[in-house]
C-alpha cells in the first residue's frame, strides 16, 4: 500500500551453529521482507545454500539445518526491488568457480546497475536473475584471482548506490556499507564468534552483544587472524536512510547511535508542538506509528490510548488483485477500539501518508468506532518523490503529497484536520538523540529530491 523496505541481511563467523543462527536473526529482521528468504554456510572446504520464496518459517526445517552444517554463514530476507520477485531472484547468491566460492546477501539498490551488467555481458558473463546483486558478485569473481580484498577494493571502486552487503567465502566473512552509509549495518559478537547484522535487534535475538555500526564505506574482513578494518574513502558523509527511523526499522533497534523508539517518540513530541489541537485521545497506527503518538501524548497532555488493533496474522498469503481490493485489506489488517474512541475527539498518528489510500480506510475505520473527530498527524514530512536507492516506492505521480496540497488531501482522506511534521522538526528530533544540530547525515531525498548519490 505504501513503502516497502527492501531487504535484510545476517553474516555468523565463527559460531558452531552458525545456519541456526542466521535463522533467529533472519526472524528478526522478517519485517525488512517477505519475498524469499535464504542461508548460505561454509564449513572450511564448500559452501552450501537454500533459499525458496516466501517467509523465513516456512521456508526451514530440520533437514535444511542438518545439510547447513558450518560455523560461517551469510543470510537475507528479501523485498523486491531491482528485479523481479522469482527464486531466481532470491538471495543469498552463490558463484562457485576453481579458486573457491562466495556467497553474497545485498541489502540496498545499485544505480549504475544497467551499464555494468552490459560491460560484463560483453566480456562474457552469463546471468541468472535480473537483480543487481548478482552483478556485484561477478565482479567479484571477475577480480578474484588477485585474491579477495583486492577483488573488492575494486568492484566497490565500480558500484554506485546504497549497499549493506555480508559475503562470505570458504574461511571468511565480510561485512561491506556503501559511502554514504545510506543502509544499515552493524556488528556484534555472539559466542566466540561475530555477527554482522541490518539491524541490532537482530543481533539481541541470537543473546549477542553489540559492538558497533559498520562506518560509510567500510569493509570488515572476519577470519582466522581476527577483524580488519579497510577504510575507502576518507570524505564520506554519512547519509542514513531516514526512514529507517520513521517506519522500516523495529522499534528495538539502535542505528547509527540513535534509537529507534526514541527517535520516534521525539518526533512525536515535535509534531505536537508544531501542530496542536483540541482532542480527547491520540492514538497511533501500528506498529510504527506507536513511538510517535506516544511522545504526541506526552508533549500535548492528551491522553494515549491503543485505539487501534492490528491483525498479526495476515501474512502475505493473499494478494488482492485489484486496487479495490487492497484498499479494502486495511479493514482486515486493522481495526478500532470503540469503547477507546466512541464520542471522543481522537489525534491519530501515522509515519507516512504514501498513496492516501490506507490513510482514507484509517478515519472510515475510526468514525465507524464512534470517533466524533479525526485529526490526522503524521510523524515525517510530505513525501513527494521515489526513491531509487532501494526502497519499494511508487512512481512521483502516484505519491499524493506530489500531486496535491495539503487542504486537498485532508479532503481525500476524510479527516478534520492534516498536519505533517516539518523537515526541520524531524532531523532536529533525531539529532536530540546524538547532540548534532546538522542538516547533514540522513537521506532525504523521498522529501526533497536531493539524493547522496546522482540518479541513473
Amino acid at each position: 500500500m505504501g513503502f516497502h523496505d527492501e531487504c535484510g541481511v545476517v553474516g555468523i563467523y565463527g559460531a558452531e551453529n552458525a545456519a541456526s543462527l542466521s535463522y533467529f536473526a533472519l526472524v528478526a529482521l522478517q519485517h525488512r521482507g517477505q519475498e524469499s528468504a535464504g542461508i548460505a554456510v561454509s564449513d572450511g572446504n564448500q559452501i552450501k545454500l537454500h533459499k525458496d520464496m516466501g517467509l523465513v518459517g516456512d521456508i526451514f526445517n530440520q533437514d535444511h539445518f542438518q545439510d547447513l552444517q558450518g560455523s560461517i554463514s551469510v543470510a537475507h530476507v528479501r523485498y523486491a526491488t531491482a528485479g523481479g520477485r522469482t527464486i531466481e531472484n532470491a538471495q543469498p547468491f552463490l558463484n562457485t568457480f576453481k579458486l573457491g566460492g562466495i556467497a553474497l546477501a545485498h541489502n540496498g539498490q545499485l544505480v549504475n546497475y544497467e551499464p555494468l551488467r552490459e560491460m560484463l555481458e560483453d566480456s562474457g558473463s552469463t546471468f541468472l536473475s535480473s537483480s543487481d546483486t548478482e552483478v556485484i558478485l561477478k565482479l567479484i569473481a571477475r577480480n578474484y584471482k588477485k585474491g579477495m580484498e583486492t577483488a573488492l577494493v575494486n568492484t566497490i571502486q565500480l558500484i554506485k548506490g546504497s549497499y549493506a552487503l555480508c559475503i562470505i567465502t570458504e574461511d571468511t566473512l565480510i561485512g561491506v556499507r556503501d559511502p554514504n552509509g545510506i543502509r544499515p549495518l552493524c556488528m556484534g559478537k555472539v559466542g566466540d564468534g561475530y555477527i554482522l547484522a541490518s539491524e541490532s535487534c537482530a543481533i539481541d535475538a541470537v543473546n549477542g552483544e553489540y559492538i558497533r555500526d559498520i562506518q560509510p564505506g567500510e569493509i570488515v574482513i572476519i577470519n582466522k587472524d581476527g577483524i580488519k578494518s579497510i577504510n575507502l574513502d576518507d570524505k564520506t558523509s554519512k547519509q542514513t536512510c531516514i526512514f529507517e527511523y520513521v517506519y522500516f526499522a523495529r522499534p528495538d533497534s539502535v542505528i547509527d547511535g540513535i534509537s529507534v523508539q526514541a527517535a520516534r517518540y521525539e518526533m512525536g513530541k515535535a509534531l505536537a508542538k508544531e501542530s496542536a489541537v483540541d482532542a480527547d485521545v491520540v492514538v497511533g497506527v501500528p506498529d510504527s506509528g506507536i513511538g510517535a503518538a506516544m511522545g504526541y501524548a506526552k508533549e500535548s497532555g492528551i491522553p494515549y490510548v491503543t485505539g487501534i488493533i492490528k491483525n498479526k496474522y495476515i501474512g502475505r498469503t493473499f494478494i488482492a488483485p485489484t486496487q479495490a481490493e487492497r484498499e479494502n485489506m486495511v479493514f482486515v489488517k486493522l481495526n478500532a477500539i470503540s469503547s477507546d474512541l466512541n464520542g471522543k475527539r481522537v489525534v491519530v498518528i501515522d509515519d507516512s501518508i504514501v498513496r492516501g489510500t490506507t490513510s482514507r480506510r484509517l478515519v472510515q475505520i475510526l468514525r465507524r468506532a464512534g470517533a466524533k473527530e479525526v485529526h490526522f498527524r503524521v510523524s515525517s514530512p510530505p513525501v513527494k518523490f521515489p526513491c531509487y536507492l532501494g526502497i519499494d516506492t511508487p512512481s512521483k505521480n502516484e505519491l499524493i503529497s506530489s500531486t496535491h496540497e495539503l487542504e486537498e488531501i485532508r479532503k481525500e482522506i476524510g479527516a478534520d484536520s492534516l498536519a505533517f511534521i516539518s523537515l526541520e522538526g524531524m532531523i532536529g528530533a533525531l539529532n536530540s538523540q546524538i547532540g548534532s544540530s546538522s542538516m547533514n547525515g540522513f537521506c532525504k531525498g523521498c522529501f526533497c529530491g536531493e539524493y547522496p548519490v546522482a540518479g541513473r
